[in-house]
């Protein structure tokens, strides 16, 4: 049976990878630097940068450091980037589509009731804007930005940000993302955490491990709304 507690459940969800397609960006790496697959050096080193700034005390919005390491990227590759390919990059990053199954696992999981929260890297207003343009605005209760505390994820700073904010406790919320290091950081919160596994994107055994693991948002809302009638 279900507890009220249970019921309140709030379920916060990253945004890029998980919600929003970053494969949208490709073709701007096959033709900037004839290799789609930069795509995944660029983001790898996005994340690795975004860490080292906050665990050296530092912090720059995340869109002036996408743009920051796709220059650094095309350094290390001998490609100059020109401020015209920046301004490009920097509009398709601003469109990003919703994944085809993002849109029906947030009904999904309205519909039986849980508060639906975002929270992302991203520095606002552009980061709200992003998730109404990919038209996933309306399910959300509100949208919640690492520019708040100045630290990226998965410093536990963020978490509790969210914590304070909503006036809940670690173990009413719970994390979905893309990301191991962001379901790491949740779960050393004390949040419940569920990974979707995203191409590009696995469970490291090592750490504190989700409690759902699934490949698509359709088996994870599922699988909160088993633990949730349990």
């Amino acid at each position: 049976m279900n507890t009220p507690n249970q019921r309140q459940r709030v379920i916060v969800f990253d945004v890029n990878e998980t919600l929003l397609d970053i494969e949208f960006l490709s073709p701007y790496f096959k033709h900037t630097f004839g290799d789609a697959s930069a795509m995944r050096q660029w983001f790898s080193e996005l994340v690795l940068y975004s860490q080292s700034l906050t665990l050296s005390g530092g912090y720059t919005p995340f869109g002036e450091l996408a743009a920051a390491v796709l220059q650094m990227v095309g350094e290390i590759r001998g490609i100059a980037i020109s401020h015209e390919g920046v301004e490009e990059f920097a509009e398709l990053m601003s469109r990003l589509p919703a994944h085809h199954d993002a849109a029906p696992a947030l009904q999904m999981l309205q519909d039986a009731g849980f508060r639906l929260i975002t929270l992302t890297n991203s520095a606002p207003p552009g980061s709200m804007a992003l998730v109404e343009r990919a038209g996933l605005g309306h399910y959300f209760e509100k949208q919640f930005s690492v520019d708040a505390v100045k630290r990226f994820k998965p410093a536990t700073q963020v978490y509790r940000s969210v914590e304070a904010a909503l006036g809940l406790q670690a173990s009413a919320l719970r994390m979905v993302a893309a990301h191991t290091w962001d379901t790491l950081g949740a779960a050393a919160a004390g949040w419940k955490t569920a990974l979707v596994t995203r191409p590009g994107n696995a469970a490291l055994l090592v750490g504190e491990q989700p409690d759902i693991i699934e490949n698509d948002l359709l088996a994870i809302a599922t699988r909160i709304i088993e633990l949730d009638v349990a």
